[in-house]
């Protein structure tokens, strides 16, 4: 009898895979998340009365400090750029015949119609194809998550949930701006390419079930935001599985990362630029 080892020595391998991409980046995060959240709980303050700092200054010295900034970002952004990359020269060995068909069967033997030919930009949707359409979607889900999202933080907050959150914390200099544009466009490459396009599309290849596959993404996004308490933890898994369905959907990361950029650019920026007292509800 001959035994068949392709698809579980290809699902491990897979598994390995996606532990360690995330292990470099959003996986990591949820740990330290975990941990600070526990160390928040049981500290002598309240959490109501704790304060989460976004985008803090690292140097006294401004040029020093926007040389931080810059490679914070570059860097932050190589684990979206590894799991394009992973996911691109599986579709160069398939197309050369070299790669183990059986492991892009889903269980019930047959292949995921849903995922176009062409390289990892197309698969995940991060191309140019329909960039008015992107843009539209994207600040519709923008509008969809973010006037809601407001709404529950408003509630954590009373409620004494969540810590109290700075946006932005730099330095009243000309690059702060700039920078913080490119602090939430970096935020939004690195988790939705990762956690949706990348960990959706591998844990679909490996056989999981839609709702297994949603779930997972919605409670990684909101692990890594549990610093900030358990109304930002709620509020990000709601958003995880509005953005994980619409991936689904569509096979379209781009508008996802465009609705990312705006959220967070209306936080960072202004927060940065609005009177202090407009959010002393945070």
């Amino acid at each position: 009898m001959t035994v068949d080892l392709a698809r579980p020595l290809a699902r491990r391998t897979l598994g390995t895979e996606v532990l360690l991409v995330l292990g470099v980046s959003l996986g990591q995060s949820a740990v330290y998340s975990a941990v600070t959240i526990i160390a928040r709980l049981t500290a002598d303050r309240p959490l109501s009365q704790q304060t989460a700092t976004l985008n803090a200054s690292h140097s006294a010295r401004p040029w020093l400090d926007l040389t931080y900034q810059l490679l914070n970002i570059l860097f932050a952004l190589v684990p979206a750029l590894l799991a394009v990359h992973l996911l691109n020269r599986d579709r160069v060995l398939d197309r050369t015949g070299l790669l183990d068909r059986e492991r892009l069967l889903d269980r019930d033997g047959t292949h995921d119609a849903a995922q176009p030919p062409g390289g990892a930009r197309r698969l995940l949707g991060l191309d140019a194809r329909r960039p008015g359409a992107d843009l539209a979607r994207g600040a519709a889900l923008a509008a969809l998550i973010g006037l809601p999202g407001l709404g529950l933080f408003w509630v954590a907050a009373h409620l004494g949930v969540n810590a109290s959150v700075v946006p932005a914390a730099l330095p009243d200099i000309w690059w702060a701006v700039p920078v913080l544009i490119l602090s939430a466009a970096q935020n939004a490459i690195l988790e939705e390419v990762v956690v949706v396009g990348y960990l959706v599309t591998r844990l679909r290849e490996m056989g999981w079930r839609i709702g297994v596959v949603i779930a997972v993404s919605a409670v990684l996004r909101g692990s890594y935001h549990l610093y900030q308490g358990f109304g930002a933890f709620l509020g990000n898994a709601v958003m995880g599985v509005v953005f994980a369905l619409f991936f689904l959907r569509t096979r379209r990361v781009l508008p996802l990362v465009v609705a990312h950029t705006l959220l967070d650019v209306v936080a960072f920026v202004g927060y940065a630029l609005l009177p202090p007292d407009w959010f002393d509800w945070l």
